[in-house]
C-alpha cells in the first residue's frame, strides 16, 4: 500500500465521547524498537508493512487520538494530526482551538513505534459506544487470518493475555469491511451487556 494523502478518518458508533479506536500504520521499512520495559526492553522487529493497533479511551477518544498523532519534544507530529482535528472537532470529539501538538512522554506501547519516523499512521477508526470493546476486537482481529502477532501482549498493558499491536497483510477491500465488522462487534456487546443489566 502507498502512504495516504487524504487521510481516511472513520467514526462510527452513538454519540459518547469515548470509545474504541484502531490506529492502522505502515511501516515504510523494517524496524527493530524497543516498546519499553517489554519483554526487558529486548528489541521487537516490525517488518515493512502494514500494522493495527487496537486502544479505547472511555471518557476522550478524540483527545487520546490526537496525542498517539503527537511526538516527543514538540517533534513534528504525525501528517494525520492536523485532519483528526479538524474531524474530531466537527464530530464533537474535542473543542476549542487547535493548538500545537503538546509534548509528550512514551508511555503506551504503541508510542514507542508512532515515535519512529519510518511509522507513519495513515488511517483512524473511532468506535464512539459506552461499552468497552478494545479487548474483544483486539481478539477478534487477532483470530483473522490476515493478521499476525508480533509479539505476544504486544500493545496490551492494560490487558494481559490479549495483544492490540499485530501485522496485517491484505488487501484493500479487508480494510473497507472493517468498520461494519466493528458495528457489528458493538451490537453483541451492547446486547450481551443490556441482557446482563435485566438479570
Amino acid at each position: 500500500m502507498s502512504e495516504s494523502t487524504n487521510f481516511p478518518i472513520t467514526i462510527l458508533g452513538d454519540e459518547s465521547l469515548g470509545g474504541t479506536y484502531l490506529l492502522r500504520l505502515l511501516a515504510r521499512e523494517g524496524l527493530a524498537v524497543r516498546f519499553g520495559r517489554f519483554r526487558g526492553g529486548e528489541p521487537i522487529t516490525i517488518p515493512a508493512g502494514e500494522c493495527l493497533y487496537v486502544g479505547s479511551a472511555m471518557r476522550g477518544v478524540g483527545v487520546r487520538v490526537l496525542r498517539h498523532a503527537g511526538r516527543v519534544d514538540g517533534a513534528t507530529p504525525q501528517p494525520i494530526r492536523a485532519a483528526l482535528w479538524e474531524r474530531f472537532l466537527a464530530a464533537g470529539l474535542v473543542k476549542g482551538k487547535q493548538r500545537p501538538s503538546p509534548p509528550k512522554r512514551l508511555h503506551w506501547h504503541i508510542d514507542y513505534l508512532l515515535e519512529r519516523p519510518e511509522a507513519v499512521l495513515t488511517h483512524v477508526i473511532v468506535l464512539r459506544s459506552r461499552v468497552r470493546l478494545e479487548t474483544a476486537v483486539a481478539h477478534w482481529l487477532a483470530q483473522q487470518p490476515e493478521t499476525c502477532i508480533l509479539a505476544p501482549g504486544l500493545g496490551a498493558r492494560d490487558a494481559p493475555g490479549s495483544t492490540h499491536l499485530l501485522g496485517v497483510r491484505t488487501d484493500e477491500a479487508w480494510w473497507q469491511a472493517l468498520p461494519h465488522q466493528l458495528l457489528l462487534l458493538d451490537e453483541a456487546a451492547k446486547s450481551a451487556h443490556n441482557s446482563l443489566d435485566k438479570q
